[in-house]
């Protein structure tokens, strides 16, 4: 697109806005950039972008800012509830973000990724793949991007048609879609973000835009053994494949297990990838992760060799089912990325040990009963904190089960409680199942608070 004469209003001026208010200056655009922050709390902000000829306005989001204004670019965090954004869909002006800019400018091969559970590990893998073809010359450059990382329209400068993007995309960035990857992966949706989608409808609806805009050409990769994700392969334009654990049917293209290996069915028939006991990460949803990455990778072109490789090189994510440190007999994790009950969920199914459950923060209007049966069947004690206390106490009421409660008011006072209780051969596990927000600025900084404590017992 020519940005020349176009007036572009971004919204939030944290790392997607910066990006893309520093790109589209460098295009010619003419950019406003409001934030609700003082400017006392963005200089270090501004002065990143001194160089460019940006409209700041601060502390307010005034309806003026939409005279003229031919495009608006709210960031992930900004609800699409607040009046200037309802005032601008009123007005007719269309949405995008830095995201959905960069996947219509980028000169290369671009995989999108997302799910309700397991994208940020999918995603790693693909990207450890594709490096691995970097390797082989296959691919002058791989980069990674979009919901983790950097955003990737800072790299596009950078990018060349010989290269390849493996992009990890939240349901906040996909609501205002109207492209999609010529790669797509929508690996399974379950209940998340009510609190900012409020039905399941409409955050099932922004997920499948990934999928939405393809054309007959282009790959869908689909969870066969998610409902909702598998379910959007009848309107799917392009070529599908699946994953899941079973094998397929004859006539589809995908990944599965057979006889304890990870198996492909591709145009050239199938193949053999891998053990399924030379896969290290802990967990079936891990598993569930792996056959999703290689049907991806597959997708995109990749050979069998850096399926492999990459497997082989991933060594884990932080904050996701992290090991800590052994303590008072007991290991102790960190999964503070588990930030919705499904989440938290798979955690517990990761061992076989008797577990102590440190959950809480702050609930996003989710459903906790699954939460509690499970509980009632794998945890020995569990330990709560944070806002969802209550919440999460009136689910474990209506699942009652052999196991003990506490109930603290912060991580500390819980990492406390924890190393009272633990006995050797424990799994003391933090997989919140809430966000960080009630005490913390992010999971990252949640789950290194935890590393911390843990660490200092």
């Amino acid at each position: 697109m020519n940005w020349k004469n176009q007036r572009v209003l971004i919204i939030g001026a944290a790392r997607q806005g910066l990006a893309l208010a520093r790109y589209l200056s460098e295009e010619g655009a003419e950019v406003i950039l409001t934030d609700l922050r003082s400017e006392k709390d963005l200089i270090a902000e501004r002065e990143s972008l001194s160089e460019y000829s940006i409209y700041w306005v601060l502390g307010e989001h005034p309806l003026r800012l939409l005279e003229g204004t031919t495009l608006v670019c709210p960031s992930g965090g900004v609800p699409l509830t607040i009046p200037l954004l309802l005032e601008a869909k009123k007005q007719g002006i269309p949405f995008s973000n830095d995201a959905q800019i960069f996947l219509q400018a980028a000169p290369c091969k671009v995989i999108g990724i997302t799910g309700s559970a397991g994208k940020t590990t999918a995603t790693t893998l693909v990207h450890l793949m594709a490096k691995a073809a970097v390797k082989k010359g296959i691919y002058k450059q791989a980069f990674i991007g979009g919901n983790i990382g950097n955003p990737l329209i800072a790299d596009l400068d950078n990018m060349t048609q010989d290269d390849i993007v493996v992009m990890e995309l939240s349901s906040f960035q996909l609501e205002q879609f109207s492209t999609s990857p010529k790669v797509a992966a929508l690996l399974n949706i379950t209940p998340n973000h009510l609190d900012r989608h409020v039905t399941m409808e409409a955050y099932t609806k922004a997920k499948q835009n990934i999928l939405k805009f393809q054309n007959p050409e282009d790959f869908a990769i689909l969870g066969r053994e998610d409902q909702i994700a598998w379910g959007s392969s009848a309107n799917i334009k392009g070529n599908i494949l699946s994953f899941g654990h079973e094998k397929i049917e004859i006539e589809q293209f995908g990944t599965f297990i057979h006889e304890d290996h990870i198996w492909i069915r591709y145009v050239e028939g199938e193949s053999q990838i891998m053990p399924v006991d030379e896969v290290a990460l802990l967990g079936d949803h891990n598993l569930l992760n792996v056959l999703a990455a290689c049907a991806i990778a597959a997708a995109a072109g990749l050979p069998i060799e850096t399926m492999r490789t990459g497997i082989n090189s991933f060594e884990g994510i932080p904050h996701r089912l992290e090991f800590v440190r052994s303590w008072g007999g007991a290991d102790w994790y960190n999964d503070s990325i588990a930030t919705a009950p499904e989440r938290s969920m798979a955690g517990i199914l990761s061992f076989d040990q008797s577990i102590v459950l440190l959950a809480g923060g702050r609930d996003k209007d989710l459903p906790w009963d699954d939460f509690a049966i499970l509980v009632a069947e794998k945890v020995d004690h569990i330990i709560l904190f944070g806002e969802a206390v209550d919440i999460i106490l009136t689910a474990l009421n209506n699942s009652p089960g052999d196991y003990s409660v506490s109930s603290c008011t912060n991580l500390a006072s819980a990492v406390d409680t924890a190393s009272q209780i633990v006995s050797p051969g424990d799994v003391v596990l933090f997989s919140p199942g809430g966000t960080s927000y009630d005490e913390f600025f992010d999971f990252a900084e949640r789950g290194n608070k935890y590393i911390e404590l843990v660490n200092t017992l």
